[in-house]
């Protein structure tokens, strides 16, 4: 046998060998099973419907039936306070009236806690616009436009009073306006224009949204005469500058309280002092 052929026995010999080596090793392998698929368990969540806003409630704000909605909410996270189509449907009417005290934003449920009801002692507190005061002043009839000024009109304060004439039996009638562009916040105890069931309403009493200088102002004003309120458009309630308090106030000749040491206060600055340290 000649060498070359020898080799390529030696060689043949060898790579079946190997193949029967590889043929072993891969018939011995683990086999790796496929990885199950995922099941997917679908719960069905249990809702309730309840009471939300349908808009960003901030404090003052009156809440009327168009301001909520009912909105599905999970059953399990349904708490005590919240309002539920199921336990009480009637809850958009109930609420109505109420007076924000804490804000309230869109789609949170409506709670008892954030809000002054209707009738609660706290309701003119939460009418007020944040640094202002109410004032009540007594009105009749005559003195408040026959009485079609309603809770959120605005109007002018306006004074009335007597002052000596040429002689001191002589009294002469001076009228001047106390303040311009005021808001009613309500009518004797009535701070909703629907609680009066009609156009117009007699009261003897009008609560006034004022600053606390304008407060001292009036106040004074009332004990000096008579005090009437004209009623203003709702065209010019928006002025600016309409908003403010007649810098002569009771200065007319012969009727300045030299005694008194008022202070007139105009766009809540001081404007000028009358009375014996005053000009």
């Amino acid at each position: 046998m000649s060498p070359i052929r020898l080799i390529i026995l030696v060689g043949a010999a060898i790579a079946a060998i190997a193949a029967a080596f590889l043929v072993r090793n891969m018939a011995q392998a683990p086999v790796v099973a496929s990885a199950p698929e995922p099941v997917v368990e679908t719960r069905e969540v249990s809702q309730t419907r309840v009471l939300v806003a349908k808009r960003n409630l901030q404090i003052g704000d009156m809440i009327t039936p168009e301001d909520l909605r009912w909105a599905d909410w999970p059953e399990s996270s349904v708490l005590n306070t919240y309002s539920t189509e199921a336990g009480d449907s009637d809850a958009m009417e109930k609420l109505a009236g109420s007076i924000v005290r804490i804000p309230i934003y869109e789609k949170e449920p409506i709670m008892d806690t954030k809000l002054v009801m209707k009738g609660d002692t706290g309701t003119m507190a939460a009418l007020l616009t944040p640094g202002m005061r109410a004032l009540a002043v007594e009105i009749s009839v005559e003195s408040a436009t026959g009485g079609f000024i309603l809770p959120n009109d605005h109007v002018d304060v306006i004074l009335t009073y007597e002052v000596e004439g040429a002689s001191s039996d002589e009294k002469l009638p001076i009228t001047k306006t106390v303040l311009q562009n005021v808001r009613v916040l309500a009518i004797d105890q009535v701070y909703n224009t629907e609680e009066f069931g009609g156009a117009s309403q007699i009261g003897s009493t009008a609560t006034l949204e004022v600053t606390g200088d304008e407060a001292e102002l009036i106040a004074y004003a009332e004990r000096r005469g008579i005090l009437s309120l004209s009623l203003r458009s709702w065209s010019d309630v928006g002025e600016a500058e309409s908003r403010k308090a007649r810098s002569d106030l009771l200065n007319a000749a012969g009727g300045g309280p030299s005694e008194s040491g008022v202070v007139v206060y105009k766009n809540g600055q001081v404007d000028m002092p009358v009375g014996p340290r005053g000009r």
